[in-house]
């Protein structure tokens, strides 16, 4: 098994900002405040946390295979 990726790009549905953010890897992150407008992203329905729903990369769990619960 390959390590998982740490670096995720998140982009904003509301405003298109895009930053790259490293990943807790024994956490989810449920929320994310944007730098660009200021929106607080919470993750979408059916997903575990805000990379999962805006990033570039799943979080470290879903990479791993795991259900990632929060």
């Amino acid at each position: 098994m390959t390590d998982p990726i740490l670096i995720s790009r998140l982009r904003c549905p509301e405003c298109g900002h895009e930053k790259d953010e490293e990943m807790p890897t024994n956490a989810c992150m449920f929320f994310y405040n944007c730098d660009g407008c200021g929106v607080r992203l919470q993750p979408l329905r059916g997903d575990c946390c805000v990379f999962c729903s805006y990033g570039t990369v799943p979080c470290p769990p879903i990479q791993e295979g795991d259900c990632c619960n929060g």
